[in-house]
């Protein structure tokens, strides 16, 4: 039996070993990892071994890109789409978190790497053509970059307002997200969610729309990076939510056997070292996707983000109001997690906010405080952000529509904090 194996990277460090006999996917942490007192790398894969096969393959394969993208992916680099193992033998140098997947015996090259700094048209050719290189993919080239999720995206390096392509080791600092091909807007509409929910107190991955010889791009400030005493990037853990569940990314809606809110508030308070702090904060989450009308808040959109003082909720990321396009593309109009067992936000009564909020381990009337404070401040914080897109010359006509029904959105929940219980 061929058995291929892959060293999984941490901290500088060989945490683990990946190996693929050519029927299931197998992890073990190395002695010295698991004896050093280092953190797991999932909550779904125990440092005493205790974990399935499963747990294995959902937290691994959640490293690469989803659907039609890993497809297109795995032919640019002659795999396929099934073999996971291969595709993140080529591109797992530089991971969501600080995971980084070398075949065996390879170490990774040096932090301190440099930089492919790229002109104002060679960045517009990059966005282009990433919907037809996914990852910027080429079977014989050397970048090692994965992100999952299913929109066209690159991890980069920004500094000083040039935009590059990080080589050997170096960790990138942002996230490239380019239009989302059919749907109007989907920067501006992604870039002022992360402003609102700034406005409001929610902690957000920083967003910002930017342009580049007529090319339109999101470039999201990496959480899950930090700069170090030397003023170097340095590398944080983290994993979404469905990893740490030990959910694959084909399960990831609630409807499909992922998690639901439910699993979601008790996985945080399992992780977190402050949950009485961090419930609370993913609730605001909640009610910012909610008042969004961002009806793709599933479990891969949430996050555990392993800092040196604890693990703890990331910042919020990929908030953007879906409902918006559903007559443009087949959208579903129920929420991807339910509230209280309903999932048609138009139907969404107290009866089922109450069983949200028994299903976090809230209290009624200060959950209750929380949800009203934020659908009455979400109104003037969209119209706030709105201004100041206008005035950094950024506007659409389909903002006007995104605008009034997050209005809607935030009548619609103060209606049904305040109806008799």
């Amino acid at each position: 039996m061929n058995v291929r194996v892959l060293d999984v990277w941490c901290f500088g460090q060989v945490a683990g070993h990946l190996k693929d006999d050519g029927a299931t996917l197998r992890f073990a942490y190395t002695p010295e990892w698991a004896a050093a007192g280092r953190p797991v790398l999932s909550q779904s894969l125990a440092l005493d071994g205790t974990f399935e096969p499963g747990a294995v393959h959902a937290f691994f394969e959640g490293l690469l890109p989803e659907g039609g993208l890993r497809d297109l992916l795995a032919a640019r680099l002659g795999i396929s789409a099934g073999n996971e193992f291969s595709i993140l033998e080529q591109i797992g140098g530089d991971c969501a978190g600080a995971i980084s997947l070398y075949p065996s015996g390879h170490a990774p090259l040096p932090a301190d790497g440099g930089v492919t700094w790229l002109s104002d048209p060679e960045v517009a050719d990059l966005v282009h053509e990433l919907p037809r290189r996914p990852m910027n993919a080429d079977p014989d080239g050397e970048l090692r970059l994965s992100l999952a999720g299913a929109q066209d995206k690159l991890p980069v390096v920004v500094q000083d307002g040039a935009i590059g392509l990080p080589r050997g080791g170096r960790p990138s600092t942002h996230i490239l997200k380019t239009p989302i091909a059919r749907l109007p807007a989907t920067v501006l509409n992604e870039g002022l969610w992360s402003a609102v929910g700034t406005r409001l107190g929610i902690d957000c991955a920083a967003s910002r729309p930017h342009r580049v010889a007529g090319a339109e791009m999101l470039l999201v400030e990496r959480y899950d990076r930090s700069v170090g005493e030397d003023l170097e990037t340095v590398r944080l853990h983290q994993e979404d939510f469905c990893q740490a569940l030990g959910i694959d990314s084909h399960h990831k809606y609630q409807r499909e056997q992922g998690p639901g809110l439910r699993e979601c508030f008790a996985l945080l308070r399992r992780a977190s070292r402050t949950p009485a702090k961090e419930i609370p904060m993913l609730l605001d989450a909640w009610a910012l996707s909610f008042i969004a009308a961002n009806h793709d808040a599933h479990g891969k959109n949430y996050s555990l983000l392993y800092r040196p003082d604890g693990t703890g909720l990331a910042p919020i990321y990929d908030v953007l109001n879906t409902a918006a396009y559903w007559k443009v593309k087949p959208m579903d109009r129920k929420m991807a997690m339910s509230v209280g067992g309903e999932d048609r936000p138009d139907y969404v009564r107290r009866r089922h906010l109450e069983q949200m909020f028994r299903d976090a381990g809230l209290g009624s009337a200060t959950a209750r405080r929380r949800l009203r404070r934020l659908a009455r401040d979400a109104p003037d914080a969209v119209a706030d952000a709105r201004a100041q897109l206008v005035r950094e010359h950024w506007d659409d006509e389909h903002l006007d529509k995104i605008v009034a029904m997050s209005r809607n959105r935030a009548e619609r929940l103060l209606r049904s904090i305040d109806e008799s219980p």
